[in-house]
């Protein structure tokens, strides 16, 4: 295993595999899963809610069968012991076209220091369903059109 970035070293070791795992996420490090999930582990992001590794490894390997170039870049990591937070930057291509989605994960770790619960938080209308062509333009309708109007300030 390649080394930690270099601002990686002040976490906690099981933290540090994990945002280490996660940056260098490719398609033959899935078998390696269980060696950082509990195998009851559960797992949420918007689209999906499961329990265990098999289960976590099939969405990731979805991931990978239905987007270009999929990755991870972990910007913040809160906490530590058994309960930290993520913040991330996904990046991937669709058809072609180069997006990315911000978002974070909260993570809670069993006394073996595997994630045991795993809960992904990120806007699906704001970070994808508003930059796909024609879903985009429906939605960014809906949004002007439900956005309260600015107020005016009395001076």
């Amino acid at each position: 295993m390649p080394a930690l970035r270099p601002d990686l070293p002040h976490l906690e070791p099981h933290v540090a595999r994990l945002v280490q795992f996660y940056e260098q996420l490719g398609p033959a490090d899935l078998m390696r899963l269980h060696t950082l999930y509990a195998d009851d582990a559960w797992f949420k992001d918007p689209f999906n809610e499961v329990t265990g590794v098999d289960a976590i490894r099939a969405i990731f390997t979805h991931m990978f069968d239905a987007l270009e170039q999929p990755r991870f870049a972990v910007r913040q990591v809160v906490g530590g012991g058994a309960d930290c937070a993520l913040t991330w930057r996904f990046h991937f291509g669709l058809r072609g076209r180069t997006m990315h989605i911000d978002g974070a994960s909260v993570l809670h770790f069993d006394a073996t220091g595997r994630v045991d619960r795993h809960r992904d938080y990120w806007d699906a209308a704001e970070e994808l369903y508003a930059k796909l062509p024609v879903l985009g333009v429906l939605m960014r309708a809906l949004q002007r059109r439900l956005a309260t109007p600015p107020t005016r300030s009395s001076a």
